[in-house]
């Protein structure tokens, strides 16, 4: 055998590295690609950017205008009861459903100015929010977490609001039950998008969604329980 021929056997045994990737190196190409997953993708947690579905953001964006009109049409009618004492808001309906008993106390000015123009600001960045997502423009994570953060405070203002609204005032607005309905989704979204895909967010998200209608249901119990002696006329 020559010596050429004893070169090019030895060849492949030589300490020289492959370019081509290994099934391994593939897998971890791709987990690292995924940034939702949580998988360090060579930028630090606060600088990844987690995917979020097109309906999601339309999902995001229906909501934040849902809440920024009933915040806003909130806002307008506590005008007019300004300047119009007698004036009769749109959504006092009846002894129960009635604003204008809600706007007109303590609760509905916690922080010294009318509770609607929080709702207006916070649902200004949701739009914003659900118009990026829309479009396909990733946000970074601690952007989520702000939002987070925002909504669970948001979540906790609510249940104040619905206990006075039961137990103190004895009265309902419409306009603020459908910001409290909406409340819990945006956030439970959000806790998604800064929780990733995944599989213990999915687990989390998961009990959240279910956890959703149990909190609609003893909302509403409560609110037939308290106001039974008005509901039980219409019957």
């Amino acid at each position: 055998m020559s010596k050429t021929e004893s070169r090019a056997d030895a060849a492949p045994d030589s300490g020289t590295p492959t370019t081509e990737p290994t099934d391994m190196q593939e897998q971890d190409a791709a987990a690292v690609a995924t940034d939702g997953s949580g998988i360090d993708d060579g930028r630090s947690w606060w600088l990844q950017r987690p995917e979020v579905s097109r309906v999601t953001g339309i999902v995001v964006f229906v909501l934040g205008v849902v809440g920024f009109v009933a915040s806003t049409t909130l806002t307008i009618e506590r005008i007019q009861i300004l300047i119009n004492p007698s004036y009769v808001p749109s959504c006092s309906i009846n002894p129960v459903l009635s604003c204008g008993s809600v706007m007109v106390t303590a609760q509905a000015r916690l922080f010294g100015f009318p509770n609607p123009l929080i709702g207006i600001a916070a649902f200004s960045v949701i739009i914003v929010t659900g118009v990026l997502t829309t479009t396909r423009v990733t946000l970074p994570r601690w952007y989520w977490l702000g939002q987070t953060i925002c909504l669970a405070l948001g979540f906790v203002f609510v249940n104040w609001l619905a206990f006075q609204s039961l137990y103190r005032i004895n009265a309902l607005c419409p306009y603020c039950m459908a910001v409290w309905a909406l409340t819990p989704i945006l956030l439970i979204l959000s806790v998604g998008r800064l929780m990733g895909d995944s599989d213990r967010a999915h687990e989390i998200r998961g009990w959240l969604w279910v956890l959703l209608p149990l909190w609609y249901a003893i909302v509403i119990v409560a609110i037939g329980i308290r106001f039974w002696d008005y509901w039980s006329t219409l019957i």
